[in-house]
């Protein structure tokens, strides 16, 4: 199995870092090709911006979707995202590992996200969910939490946590991919607050840590979120009343 970690941290020595290290020991010693896209380390630039392309559609009027497709059918699109396409068109298998920041992803991630799933390229009008152009690969995003498991249930402070994780599972399904149920690292404090004394705190990365080794010993075999598909839809997009998945 060829495995794709995207790895989004601006410090190496973190519980990320540590988190994508632990992946990559265990994958490889499986016997899988593993490759990391660390984006803070190569320079990812996020922004997705009219100076990524030379070869204009149109140029005096910057519509994103446009760009990328001519980009993609002119094979003109950036390196870095050419680069980060390849990889994904490789991985049976795509890890994402990263902290969450102000209930989502950091805005290197998002920035991925909108500059790599290129339109007309990864997804098309008639290319998405259970058609997408990865449909048959798999995704799983690792997540560090700084509030503790209590904070992120339904009634929670900090969120209903299956809520906040929905847009990006979406995201990834809508491209086709098979989602798994995510790795989440709770209490991972830092920044002067704390939730535990700091030998009980080093007990739990150690926790998490193994928690990780032990998941990834039999991810193979694990079930991915449901989601509904074309199949299931009338002509507006929605599940009818008597669909099951309308009343989960």
């Amino acid at each position: 199995m060829n495995v794709l970690i995207v790895h989004c941290h601006p410090e190496p020595q973190s519980l990320n870092g540590a988190l994508s290290a632990i992946a990559v020991d265990i994958l490889t010693t499986q016997g899988h090709r593993v490759e990391i896209s660390d984006l803070y380390a190569e320079g990812f630039d996020a922004i997705e911006h009219p100076r990524h392309y030379r070869h204009r559609q149109d140029s005096q009027v910057f519509n994103a979707l446009t760009e990328q497709r001519h980009a993609f059918e002119g094979e003109q699109l950036p390196e870095d995202v050419a680069r980060e396409i390849q990889r994904l068109q490789q991985a049976d298998l795509v890890m994402f590992q990263f902290p969450l920041w102000w209930h989502g992803p950091p805005a290197m991630l998002k920035g991925w996200f909108d500059r790599v799933m290129v339109y007309g390229g990864l997804y098309s009008g008639s290319r998405r969910y259970d058609r997408g152009r990865l449909k048959g690969k798999r995704a799983i995003c690792a997540v560090t939490t700084g509030s503790p498991a209590e904070a992120f249930e339904p009634t929670g402070r900090a969120g209903d946590i299956v809520k906040l994780m929905y847009p990006l599972h979406c995201s990834l399904y809508y491209l086709g991919l098979e989602v798994l149920p995510p790795q989440l690292a709770f209490g991972i404090q830092g920044g002067g607050l704390a939730y535990q004394e700091e030998a009980a705190f080093r007990s739990h990365l150690e926790s998490t840590k193994a928690d990780w080794r032990a998941r990834l010993d039999s991810l193979e075999g694990e079930s991915t979120i449901p989601f509904s598909g074309w199949d299931d839809w009338d002509e507006h997009g929605r599940l009818g009343l008597r669909h099951p998945l309308r009343w989960r």
